[in-house]
């Protein structure tokens, strides 16, 4: 079993709450607006340029198709959006933080071009909140975020870390900018895979 030396364990978290500090809670929010919108758009439309026959097949056999990408963002979004509305009120959101990996129970069988449609509305509902928040919001309520990122092990193989940490609304409107960020990414590995 890999396992990763507590020192880089250590900087990689360091390494994660020095981005969000800077590029959230110490960030202008017309920026951060900005790059969620810019981050969320770019996702909408490479998925939205591909036809439902390809989203639904796999490049690999342990990677997920772009439906189930797409099912997992809106699954996953669709609670962190609440969450930053609690936020956006000067309320910590209850009970715990929305989990990692969500799906819903079946994530191929709702047509593609619902997913997408829920995709669109919720990515449009947290942009339409951060456009709504004042610019000078304050920063002190935090909610708690399972934090997931790759690490090298002991043995030079790259392996999750996952763990939980509170970050505040800016921090946390671009913890879903890398949330989508690392899907489009994982779309267009897919995409490219398919090709071949």
């Amino acid at each position: 079993m890999s396992v990763v030396a507590p020192e880089v364990e250590a900087a990689v978290r360091t390494r994660v709450r020095d981005y969000l500090r800077d590029n959230g809670t110490l960030a202008p929010t017309p920026a951060i607006r900005r790059r969620v919108t810019q981050a969320f758009e770019s996702l909408e439309k490479v998925l939205g340029a591909t036809d439902p026959g390809r989203a639904a097949r796999r490049a690999w056999p342990q990677e997920w198709c772009l439906h189930e990408i797409a099912d997992h963002v809106v699954e996953t979004h669709r609670p962190s959006r609440d969450e930053l509305r609690d936020l956006l009120s000067g309320h910590r959101p209850p009970g715990p933080p929305v989990p990692a990996s969500l799906q819903s129970k079946n994530p191929l069988g709702r047509p593609w071009a619902a997913v997408l449609e829920d995709l669109g509305r919720v990515h449009a509902d947290i942009v339409a909140d951060l456009a709504a928040a004042p610019d000078d919001l304050p920063t002190s309520v935090r909610a708690r975020v399972v934090v997931i990122m790759n690490a090298e092990a002991t043995d030079g193989v790259t392996v999750p870390l996952a763990w939980e940490d509170e970050i505040d609304w800016k921090a946390y409107a671009v913890f879903l900018r890398l949330h989508a960020i690392d899907h489009l990414n994982q779309a267009r590995k897919v995409l490219a895979a398919l090709k071949t």
